[in-house]
């Protein structure tokens, strides 16, 4: 019974210890700016830990909290609207218009990209020129500091943590560097890649010896269509929705009003 009685109080002791370790980690996040810079060294700790390289404990050192980010995280309306609305939101007309333009400029691009991948071109123009107006307009925030907001941040705190360790490891690849330019939710390039993405699904497609998603629209196209069969595409089939890759547009983007918006400008630019 003693020895019983001694195991039970241990086991006791051993979950309040596990309980106040959870607390104490959730309690580094912070909804405001006050906390970031000791959640940012303890983060150091935990990244070197991992194996981050002194160029990525450079950039982390460098981030600073980003107001503009949070501010993108909590205000995102667009998805609220109705197909219609959104498509005129966002300028559909004009994008099959430039996409058609593109599809003929860049012919052996994208055949080359269809061969690989099975992936058509009017499904790559609709994403990059919804995401980036086709690369005129990638975001206007610190890629490394957007990250590190949102890892600190509590609303989103699990799934940002795994994109900044992304995107230290990137900074030490040289495929991302310490003062790059992305979107208010570290997104990167021209079709706006989260860090993990690019290291899941990033390929060099201009040939180069590197991945550049910010300056080769190659390598931009390439990582699409790759992510694109990442996540089920399969070659020769339809893309709209209840079609056999309409589900791997849906794992690109979750708003629905946005993969309706792809499917359908895709299907127009396609001819």
């Amino acid at each position: 019974m003693a020895a019983k009685a001694k195991g039970k109080v241990l086991a006791v002791l051993m979950l309040a210890l596990g309980l106040s370790g959870g607390v104490a980690h959730a309690q580094q996040c912070g909804n405001n700016a006050n906390g970031f810079n000791t959640w940012k060294a303890e983060f150091r700790q935990q990244a070197a830990a991992r194996g981050a390289g002194q160029r990525a404990l450079a950039a982390l050192e460098g981030t600073r909290y980003n107001n503009a980010t949070i501010k993108a995280d909590r205000g995102q309306k667009s998805f609220k609207l109705s197909l219609d609305q959104f498509m005129q939101r966002r300028g559909a007309p004009a994008i099959v218009r430039k996409g058609r333009q593109l599809k003929q400029q860049n012919a052996q691009l994208f055949a080359s990209i269809e061969s690989r991948y099975g992936v058509p071109p009017g499904v790559l123009l609709a994403i990059w020129g919804m995401e980036t107006n086709f690369g005129g307009f990638m975001g206007n925030q610190n890629i490394v500091s957007a990250v590190a907001t949102l890892a600190y941040d509590c609303r989103r705190s699990e799934f940002f943590t795994r994109q900044l360790h992304a995107a230290l490891q990137l900074v030490d690849r040289g495929s991302l560097r310490p003062d790059s330019i992305g979107a208010a939710h570290g997104e990167v390039g021209q079709t706006q890649f989260l860090p993990e993405n690019v290291v899941k699904f990033g390929v060099d497609g201009d040939g180069d010896g590197r991945i550049d998603l910010i300056r080769s629209k190659a390598d931009a196209l390439h990582s699409t269509a790759n992510f694109l069969r990442g996540h089920g595409w399969r070659p020769g089939g339809g893309y709209q929705p209840g079609q056999a890759n309409y589900r791997a547009i849906q794992g690109w983007n979750a708003a629905s009003v946005y993969q309706q918006a792809i499917a359908i400008m895709a299907a127009d630019i396609d001819g």
